[in-house]
Order: structure tokens, then sequence, then C-alpha cells
């Protein structure tokens, strides 16, 4: 049975959030990034597919749903606490050893560029327990290589309920491959995520 649970806080220690979302992203997103406190003490990082050439304004339109500051991440670039970053399109976005963004331009994984397999398994190994991945709605399987290699390192990963999301494919997959810490709904998730700061990320 997998553990599916109401509001609780995040696991403690926690320096990074990885959230990767594709059909019907955007609208989780704004759930999840609205519930995120001034006082969260991780890094964000969100990888949400985008058409190839297509301009990302994801910054601006999350700017008024989130109480942490918005942007997208640069290459070298080192994260910052309290930060949420988004992927540039069709870059991939990797975390580096020494906690630097660094930008590529490889192959497609699942036909996405930016993926999330290759954020989760970069950012893994850069900050293993202290990591929490987050796999919402989405159509592809990419993602579950990633939270696979989380879990695997000691970080904590999270899934959104398929029976809940969107599209449910890319959360089915993830739990098919890696299982989960916790399977949640959107509601459930943001009032857990609303909790970092108080119990959550100390």
């Amino acid at each position: 049975m997998l553990p599916t649970c109401d509001v609780a806080p995040p696991p403690p220690g926690l320096r990074l959030i990885a959230i990767g979302a594709s059909a019907g992203g955007v609208e989780a997103l704004g759930i999840v990034l609205r519930a995120l406190p001034a006082t969260c003490r991780a890094a964000v990082v969100v990888v949400l597919h985008l058409a190839p050439g297509r301009s990302s304004q994801l910054p601006q339109l999350f700017a008024q749903r989130c109480q942490l500051p918005l942007r997208e991440a640069q290459d070298k670039e080192p994260l910052q606490a309290g930060v949420v970053y988004f992927a540039p399109p069709d870059y991939h976005l990797q975390v580096e050893p020494d906690g630097c963004f660094s930008l590529s331009q490889e192959e497609p994984v699942y036909f996405s560029r930016p993926s999330i397999d290759v954020l989760l398994e970069t950012a893994a190994y850069a900050y293993r327990r202290a990591m929490l991945a987050i796999i919402l709605t989405g159509a592809s399987a990419d993602g579950a290589a990633g939270l696979a290699r989380v879990r695997q390192l000691g970080g904590g990963a999270w899934v959104q309920d398929p029976a809940r999301a969107s599209c449910a494919v890319m959360p089915a997959a993830a739990l098919k491959r890696a299982g989960a810490d916790r399977v949640l709904d959107l509601p459930q998730m943001a009032a857990s995520l609303a909790l970092l700061g108080d119990a959550g990320d100390k």
C-alpha cells in the first residue's frame, strides 16, 4: 500500500525542494507555490515542460501567487535559500556538486528539454538527504528515474495522487518506478508545504 497521508510538515533539514510538472502543471504549480511561506529556508527549483522555442514567462506568471522571489535559473548561478528558480526553456537544468546551476543542450529526455530527470538526478548527488523531490501532473514518464535516484541517495519524495491529477501518467510512472514517501492531493501538499519554516526546515 502506498503511503498516502494528510497534512504533515516536510522532513527537517531541507535545503532544496525540486518540483517537476508537465501537462496541467501551471494550475498545480499555482497551488503549490502559493503555499510556500516567506520563512521557507530551502531553495526551490521547478522544471515545467514547455514547447521548444517558447519564451518562458513563468516567474512573471507566478509572481502574484508566491511569497518568495522568483527568477529563471542562470548558468553558474549559486542556489540561494528562499528563492524559487525556473528551468529556462530548451535547456536541461543541472545542479553541480558545488551548489551552482549549469545549463546544457544535450538531447531531450522523453522529448523534453528541460528534463525533470536531469534536474533530479544531478540535485540528488549534490543535496542527498537535504532534498525533497515533488512530482506533479504530467503526460510522460520524465521524473521517474530521477525520483528513484533521489530516494536511493536519501532524499524525500512526494508524488501527487494520480487519481487527483489533471494528467495521471507522470505521477503514476513515478510511483511505479520509485515509490514515494507521501502520495498527496494538491490541498494536502499545499497545507504541508505551508508548514515550512514552522517545523519542516529546521
